[in-house]
């Protein structure tokens, strides 16, 4: 039995050491990158907002980035409760490694209740952000992006945003 199993572990050693590869490491081609931000609000009244936006990107050349991107925010307060959905396409491109400019086309779907004066409706918004920001490394192959947006279809009286003014803070792993 003894020299039956000492030829066979020395056949089947022989294909394992042939993988181990000579010179310099292969580098990683992943090309996609995961992220996104969450964020936590309180407020008088009993306000309290809570917000998540994922993202999936795909690394085109080293320096510029596509991909799909979701958001989700719940709002309450004494006085009113808002639901909001939003998806949509991403883009953006990377200089010098810590500054980046991107555009981001988001469809919202918004469910809002106004609880004093028993108000109800459900509206949907386009919006479509473009800016930039810097982006620090946090360890590895991970970022926090630190940037500002503006939403060039905001549109004062009928928007359902206070603001086209957008700041965010975000991560993304995989660049």
């Amino acid at each position: 039995m003894k020299k039956f199993i000492i030829p066979l572990m020395l056949m089947l050693s022989v294909p394992a050491f042939s993988q181990i590869s000579v010179g310099t490491p292969a580098q990683e081609n992943n090309k996609w990158t995961f992220g996104g931000g969450i964020g936590l609000g309180f407020g008088s009244n009993s306000a309290f907002y809570l917000q998540a936006s994922p993202r999936v990107g795909y690394r085109l050349t080293n320096d510029l980035e596509a991909g799909v991107m979701g958001s989700v925010s719940w709002q309450t307060s004494d006085f009113y409760r808002s639901t909001m959905f939003g998806a949509g396409p991403f883009a953006n491109y990377y200089f010098a490694r810590s500054f980046y400019v991107g555009a981001n086309l988001q469809h919202y779907f918004i469910n809002y209740k106004d609880k004093y004066y028993d108000y109800k409706f459900n509206e949907e918004e386009t919006a479509l952000y473009l800016g930039g920001g810097y982006m620090q490394r946090i360890g590895g192959n991970s970022f926090m992006q630190i940037g500002l947006m503006y939403n060039v279809l905001w549109k004062e009286n009928s928007s359902v945003f206070s603001s086209g003014l957008i700041p965010n803070i975000g991560f993304v792993i995989g660049m």
